[in-house]
């Protein structure tokens, strides 16, 4: 973790099916100096989900009064339920030196972009619709006709990249994550990253 400046934020955004959960999961597994912001949400946790951990479960007031009070960087509704970045959970994990990924939708991801045009942004592409097809059907979970409309919705996601500072295309977990790693390794490098060292390495000649 680094002392000498603030961490940076990262958006990740991908079309469903790409494999963006279990690549995020993967990266701050091998790297403790890079956090996923916990997201807010008014949905019912899951089995195995913790509060603070997975997301921060708060109910539908709740989560308006934070809207009234802009206490999110990014906010959503999803099939009846609230999804939000909090500003305070993410300048928290900066302050503290780490590096925070937003693992948001397009959406979000353009939200951000206008609040914070400093935030790197990264869009994980699959190697192509046909892999993409054979992931959602290897989950067994969704009916033909679902999968058929995952696979609409993903196009119209996947042309929302162009938007994106960098494209990563999923091909191979472990290079993929290296791509991931080295994006992030090339931006802490940026001078606007560097300025806070340049000026205390001045001040301290």
């Amino acid at each position: 973790m680094r002392s000498s400046s603030k961490g940076n934020i990262f958006i990740i955004s991908a079309a469903s099916g790409t494999g963006k959960t279990t690549l995020v999961s993967r990266l701050t597994k091998h790297h403790d100096d890079i956090k996923v912001s916990v997201s807010h949400t008014t949905r019912q946790p899951r089995e195995g989900e913790e509060h603070g951990k997975h997301y921060y479960f708060v109910d539908v007031p709740k989560f308006e009064t934070l809207i009234s009070e802009s206490a999110f960087l990014e906010y959503a509704k999803v099939f009846d339920n609230y999804y939000g970045t909090s500003v305070e959970g993410v300048n928290i994990l900066r302050e503290q030196g780490y590096d925070v990924i937003l693992e948001i939708d397009i959406q979000g991801a353009e939200q951000v972009r206008r609040v914070w045009p400093g935030a790197c942004s990264i869009f994980i592409l699959p190697p192509s619709f046909q892999a993409l097809a054979e992931r959602l059907v290897g989950r067994g979970t969704d009916s033909p006709e679902v999968i058929e409309r995952r696979l609409g919705k993903a196009r119209k996601e996947i042309e929302q990249a162009f938007m994106f500072d960098y494209v990563v295309v999923n091909n191979d977990l472990v290079e993929a994550e290296a791509d991931l790693l080295s994006i992030i390794k090339s931006h802490r490098l940026k001078q606007s990253c560097q300025h806070l060292f340049i000026e205390n390495l001045l001040e301290n000649s």
